[in-house]
């Protein structure tokens, strides 16, 4: 089962990189194992210009390409979804979901901006295929926090949540008799 995780800030230690942490951990427990692009690490020169021949930009849209379900996190900022992601999402082609499970997680200073995930994003999955929506997971700064290394700690109800979307998302995974009769 090809498991693709999307980070989406910019930051190299972030709260939505410490939600993608926590949720490879579970998806690890139900005997997935995830490979992982970093956005921050495509060159933004090609990503703002669309640099379609560019090998890491192929590398990545490859990578979307050949996963059956994405797991993507994201920061919010001003009730949307981060820039970076937006870039990323923009070069891929019209269908670039279609058939994939995709789940959404992100983290944002206040609830305020708990909505952008369904209004904001989904929209944007929807319209490049995704087949099935994972409930997304929101957490406030609150709730992941830092300790004095830099680090980021998940919460309890936060790693509750991110252990029920885990679930359901195996849930959307097919059954190996289901895999052998498309092979």
């Amino acid at each position: 089962m090809s498991l693709l995780l999307i980070a989406a800030s910019p930051s190299a230690r972030s709260r939505s990189g410490a939600l993608l942490g926590a949720a490879a951990e579970r998806l690890q427990h139900l005997g997935l194992t995830p490979q992982t692009l970093r956005l921050r690490e495509l060159p933004a020169q090609a990503l703002l210009h669309a640099d379609f021949k560019n090998e890491a930009i192929q590398q990545a849209q490859q990578a979307v390409a050949e996963a059956r379900v994405i797991v993507l996190a994201t920061p919010i900022y001003k009730a949307a979804y981060s820039g970076l992601l937006k870039v990323f999402l923009d070069l891929l082609p019209q269908d670039g979901l279609k058939g994939k499970a995709v789940w959404s997680l992100a983290s944002g200073g206040s609830l305020a901006h708990l909505l952008a995930l369904d209004y904001a994003l989904l929209p944007v999955l929807t319209a490049l295929g995704a087949r099935a929506h994972i409930d997304s997971v929101y957490a406030t700064d609150g709730q992941i926090s830092q300790s004095s290394d830099g680090d980021y700690r998940v919460g309890d109800e936060i790693t509750r949540r991110l252990s029920l979307g885990a679930a359901q998302l195996f849930e959307h995974l097919p059954q190996p008799a289901a895999v052998l009769a498309h092979d």
